[in-house]
């Protein structure tokens, strides 16, 4: 079976939401379609790694859009694999031809659902009087409960929900693990690459980074436009770079007490990893990706993987150490993507597949492609050959 033979749908307006406001799940009797929208948003740090996306999207705040995925719309319960694109918080999209899951759907069979969520400012300030902070936290919450009403219509058993996020998707995951709403739709979780010492900030450092924001916009925040919502946004990235002189922290991402997992993970089976050189995407941050690798990705997700496995969990981990022929940027941030999900075409000219064939891309793709769906499938990933490294975790 191959993924261009998969079902598609979408995409498919989840929810809705006021700026600013926590999102609503759509009414029954609305059957507007979708806008096709994603998030307002600049272009990411990432391009130079990644190239930029080759697919044009309308951009707008009715963006609450997900695409799903399937072989076949029957009753055959299949596992689900719900995607958390990264992107720092402020880019990306679920419904990005990078992120489409038909290879994924065809050789797991499996449903892969894709999701947008609202990023930057629009997503993620906090600011007394006009947002809470955390509203992508809440969308991508929204997005789980269609899938858990809805996905049985795809094929998919809502009983067997994998949710599994890279970088920036990866962090929301482990958000989410202690957002006691979350606790029951989904089962299983996968984190690629999701550098956990910036997962969320404390509420007082939020606020600051909310009034600065305010400060470079020159109308009220609930009636500025797009485009002097995201100029505000670049400014206080600027900023906020140059006070703590970090290329990789976010300005926008979700409030909280940053800390130890200290939930009930009983039930719970995770899947937690990193790519060898994931640090070579972040020029600035130092000259030794290796060590920076190590202290930013393999030591804090080694710990949180000992805290869910403490906390009752099944935890396995994995390392890629792809690096692919005539790359500059080896087994780099996001190397994994092209393997899991997205086709020749979206991935054409990616900088970080170097001089790649994409027939080697694709059968590199099988491995992972089959550990992924394996473990979305039983809670254990299975075996796997190099470059991919699978071992049990704590």
């Amino acid at each position: 079976m191959n993924g261009s033979a998969m079902v598609r749908t979408g995409p498919i307006r989840y929810a809705t939401a006021e700026r600013f406001a926590r999102p609503r799940a759509v009414a029954a009797q609305d059957t507007r379609p979708s806008s096709g929208e994603i998030c307002p948003q600049l272009p990411s740090r990432l391009d130079a790694v990644m190239g930029p996306p080759l697919d044009s999207r309308p951009q707008g705040e009715d963006c609450l859009n997900l695409s799903v995925v399937t072989p076949a719309r029957d009753a055959g319960a299949r596992p689900v694999m719900v995607w958390f694109h990264g992107g720092g918080f402020s880019s990306g999209a679920g419904i990005r031809d990078w992120y489409d899951g038909g290879a994924l759907a065809a050789q797991g069979d499996v449903v892969v659902v894709a999701v947008n969520y609202r990023l930057g400012a629009l997503g993620y300030l906090c600011l007394d009087g006009v947002s809470e902070g955390n509203l992508g936290l809440y969308d991508q919450l929204e997005a789980l409960r269609w899938v858990g009403t809805h996905i049985a219509g795809y094929g998919g058993d809502p009983g067997n929900v994998t949710v599994f996020g890279q970088s920036a998707g990866g962090l929301s995951i482990r958000m989410l693990m202690e957002v006691p709403e979350a606790r029951g739709l989904f089962h299983r979780a996968i984190l690629q690459s999701a550098p956990l010492a910036i997962t969320a900030r404390p509420r007082p450092e939020a606020l600051a980074l909310g009034r600065a924001f305010a400060g470079f916009l020159a109308d009220d925040p609930h009636t500025a436009g797009l485009p002097a919502i995201l100029e505000a946004q670049r400014k206080t990235a600027v900023a906020h770079r140059e006070r703590t002189g970090s290329t990789l922290e976010p300005p926008f991402n979700p409030v909280g007490e940053p800390g130890p997992f200290d939930g009930d993970a009983r039930g719970l089976d995770v899947m937690y990893g990193w790519n060898a050189d994931d640090m070579t995407a972040f020029p600035g941050e130092g000259d030794d990706a290796e060590e920076l690798t190590r202290r930013t990705y393999e030591e804090p997700l080694g710990e949180v993987g000992a805290q869910l496995t403490r906390a009752g969990a099944r935890a396995h981990t994995y390392r890629l150490d792809w690096r692919p022929v005539g790359s500059a940027f080896g087994a780099t941030h996001c190397v994994e993507l092209p393997l899991l999900l997205g086709t020749r075409n979206a991935w054409r000219g990616s900088p970080m597949l170097g001089d790649a064939a994409w027939e080697d891309v694709d059968t590199l793709g099988r491995t992972l492609r089959t550990a992924w769906s394996g473990f979305a499938r039983t809670g254990t990933p299975g075996p796997a050959a190099a470059p991919l490294r699978l071992r049990p975790g704590h």
